[in-house]
């Protein structure tokens, strides 16, 4: 069935950001396994825990692997294509490269098989071992060679430093030149150590601080005036970057040195990125709409983790938007963003 046709049936949505996790992880091969590496254990009823380091890192529903009940939920959603990443933690820049490249392939064929039983429903973001940009540039060649992929996922920062950073220009000019579309997800972020409660206060505060760091330094770097065809598009809203947007504008007017390594006005530049709809608030999409424009918007879920969008168009249906902004929210900038017809 076509998108159009699943279009009239009431199925419209393009999920740009929903993640995968395997039923299992392979085991390490090497001499001597490094703490960090991911293996997944029995939990209760459908469910299993990822460990990292002998710790339970996070528990997930059999929705992170079997395709079949992702559809069903989609089904209810109205979302007629899924496009599925990693759950970003197993992205691994951590890892040595030579350790990492084995996970991330498996990974990768995990996604590949999922979108070859989807009958056309799900899109692939495969993983890439950026923390070694030649071989992160040669597994990007090998996924944008297989069938079903549209780019890939990679994290607010490498080790800690940012994507704008010049190290990693190598990267985004090979996927530019691939037609690559780069979704950034928040990992691993800055500023964990301030916050006072849960852990899960890393998700809903710290994840869209680091987002929105990783868009500026894109940018800074003018990133997307040396690579105008690059697709690059941020996780939850561009986290912070719409409301930092006007800071920076006035700090370009006010401060000569940086004026002077701008090639372009951040917000000109800002509206070159995408950004998904993930802000779990109409009037900030509607924010980020001003900031951004109609046609940088796209639909995310962070499906089929707890925190998450239950009903995503119903976030763009309650701006009450006119037929044809609707319509680039829901799925025609999705389409642009991923380079699909």
């Amino acid at each position: 069935m076509s998108f159009e046709t699943r279009y009239q049936c009431g199925c419209r949505g393009i999920d740009v950001h929903a993640h995968i996790v395997p039923f299992q992880l392979p085991a390490y091969v090497g001499a001597k396994m490094p703490r960090d590496w991911p293996s997944m254990a029995a939990a209760h009823a459908c469910h299993r825990h990822v460990m990292i380091d002998g710790n339970v890192y996070r528990t997930v529903s059999d929705r992170c692997w079997d395709t079949e009940k992702r559809i069903s939920d989609m089904d209810a959603q109205r979302v007629a294509v899924q496009v599925i990443s990693p759950m970003p933690e197993l992205l691994s820049y951590w890892l040595p490269s030579a350790d990492a490249l084995p996970l991330l392939q498996y990974i990768n064929g995990i996604i590949a098989t999922m979108v070859d039983d989807s009958d056309g429903r799900m899109l692939g973001l495969g993983a890439v071992p950026l923390q070694d940009v030649d071989l992160a540039i040669s597994q990007l060649e090998r996924v944008m060679s297989t069938p079903g992929f549209a780019g890939v996922e990679i994290g607010s920062n490498i080790n800690g430093i940012p994507i704008g950073a010049a190290q990693f220009d190598a990267f985004f000019e090979a996927a530019d030149a691939l037609g690559a579309t780069v979704f950034v997800h928040a990992l691993r972020p800055a500023g964990r150590e301030r916050l006072i409660g849960p852990s899960q206060l890393v998700q809903a505060l710290a994840y869209p601080t680091d987002v929105g760091l990783a868009a500026a330094s894109v940018i800074t770097s003018n990133l997307l005036m040396r690579r105008p065809g690059l697709r690059i598009g941020f996780s939850h809203g561009g986290g912070t970057l719409g409301s930092l947007l006007p800071r920076l504008e006035q700090a370009s007017r006010i401060f000569g040195p940086l004026r002077e390594t701008l090639l372009a006005a951040p917000a000109e530049q800002a509206r070159k990125l995408y950004y998904d709809a993930l802000v779990f608030d109409p009037a900030t999409l509607g924010h980020l709409m001003s900031k951004f424009g109609e046609t940088r918007l796209l639909l995310g879920t962070d499906y089929p983790f707890a925190f998450r969008e239950q009903d995503p168009l119903a976030a763009v249906e309650a701006l009450g938007l006119d037929d044809l902004t609707a319509e680039r929210l829901t799925y025609r900038n999705a389409m642009e963003f991923l380079g699909i017809n």
